[in-house]
């Protein structure tokens, strides 16, 4: 993925088919959101063809900005406060949901001020060795990277569940592994390569079939 827009939008179909297997295996509805996330991974690398598109010069310099902007959204925007919800949600009693509390707090401070951002400070999208480079003055900086690993790794390790755990340490080795090689292209590549791991959310569906649903302390 992330080298092309044919790689984006067959890797979004076979995400999207692996987020569709997921959600029939929900069997309560506090599951939806972890769920759901790798349908929402879909839909985000589906945009990122797009894209590719318009820098090829496919759509016009405005429908691109667009596309760049809807990616950015998510990518930098939304996901450091989903994800931290997931597992909020998702966690099987008050302790658990309690400990992710701290994590869910980073996670809406995170997101509003890089929503604040992307509103605020222009965006600029372009090719670099074969990946895209979404630049924004305003979050291109260690603070901001640094809170955004907390709130998007810090509550799965946390987690009392193992594979959470697991898809926190792979999300984690890529980012740090993105950073190492490719740090100039670090939002389209993590989240890539995040998309794919979440194939793990998946298997822990899969196999936990009969641990599920949890005896959840407090209704929805």
């Amino acid at each position: 993925m992330c080298f092309s827009a044919v790689a984006n939008f067959v890797g979004s179909g076979v995400l999207g088919g692996v987020g569709v297997i997921t959600l029939t295996k929900v069997k309560h509805r506090r599951e939806l959101l972890f769920a759901g996330l790798p349908t929402l991974f879909a839909i985000h690398q589906f945009i990122e063809g797009f894209v590719w598109l318009g820098l090829d010069g496919v759509f016009s310099p405005k429908v691109t900005h667009d596309m760049g902007a809807a990616f950015m959204l998510y990518a930098q925007g939304l996901l450091p406060f989903l994800l931290p919800l997931s597992v909020f949600l998702f966690e099987p009693d008050g302790k658990g949901r309690k400990r992710m509390q701290p994590f869910l707090v980073v996670g809406v401070g995170t997101t509003l001020y890089i929503l604040w951002a992307l509103t605020a400070f222009p965006t600029d999208v372009y090719v670099r060795g074969n990946s895209i480079v979404y630049i924004n003055p305003a979050t291109n900086n260690t603070a901001v990277a640094v809170l955004y690993v907390i709130a998007t790794c810090g509550s799965l390790f946390f987690s009392k569940i193992k594979s959470m755990v697991v898809f926190g340490a792979a999300n984690l080795a890529i980012l740090l592994t993105v950073m190492a090689f490719k740090r100039y292209a670090f939002t389209s590549l993590w989240c890539a390569y995040a998309a794919i791991a979440s194939v793990i959310i998946l298997y822990y569906f899969w196999q936990s079939k009969e641990a599920r649903p949890f005896a959840y302390a407090l209704p929805l």
